[in-house]
């Protein structure tokens, strides 16, 4: 056999090996549920935390809304007067009706406004206080301009105003020492949640407090 004759068949050999190695490759389905599972996995994953976050999201938001409605009733129930320990120790409380979450700290502002008697009746503020991130001090400066809704301005009247903020966390976002995120702080590092309750007193036409500016 000469040697051209010799390389012919050898190449022959080894494209017939190449055709049958590719063959069977494409008829293996050995490691295939693995490759699909390694495709569809993330998008599962990805589905399942939105979910879940965005049912806790709904949840806290609900519970943002009670604070600021307890809130509100627990101070419109005072009998004409409320010192700044009063209504401190009422924010301090309904702060803890949002456990179990805790990745951030509300705020909340209680403002009584008294409402002139005049013809075109004017909303100032009597007395305001709030807590942030724990913190009491006052809020609105007393006298100052403040607008409420139409429908709530009526002459010689006394309004409570309560409202809750918060910067509703994500766990996809968080960590426990509050210094670091996972990664998507871009889109989802804090989401504003609040509300806002108007009430009137109901055991007095007006309630004040004399300390909450001292």
């Amino acid at each position: 056999m000469s040697f051209r004759a010799g390389a012919q068949e050898l190449f022959a050999r080894v494209r017939t090996g190449v055709r049958a190695g590719v063959a069977g490759f494409g008829r293996d389905r050995r490691g295939i549920a693995a490759i699909e599972f390694a495709l569809i996995a993330p998008i599962l994953l990805a589905l399942y935390f939105l979910t879940m976050e965005a049912s806790q999201a709904i949840e806290t938001n609900k519970k943002l809304n009670r604070v600021s409605s307890m809130v509100a009733d627990l101070v419109t129930q005072q009998q004409g007067a409320v010192t700044k320990d009063d209504l401190d120790a009422i924010m301090k409380i309904a702060d803890s009706t949002l456990l179990p979450y805790q990745r951030s700290k509300p705020t909340i502002i209680i403002t009584g406004i008294k409402i002139s008697d005049e013809a075109s009746p004017k909303a100032t503020v009597d007395w305001s206080r709030k807590v942030v991130n724990g913190a009491s001090s006052a809020a609105e400066a007393k006298d100052s301009k403040i607008t409420v809704p139409a429908s709530l301005l009526v002459k010689n009247t006394f309004l409570v105003r309560v409202e809750g903020q918060l910067a509703y966390k994500p766990v996809i976002t968080w960590s426990a020492n509050d210094k670091s995120f996972l990664g998507l702080t871009g889109a989802f590092d804090s989401i504003s949640m609040g509300e806002t309750y108007y009430l009137r007193p109901r055991m007095t036409a007006a309630i004040t407090c004399s300390d909450c500016y001292k």
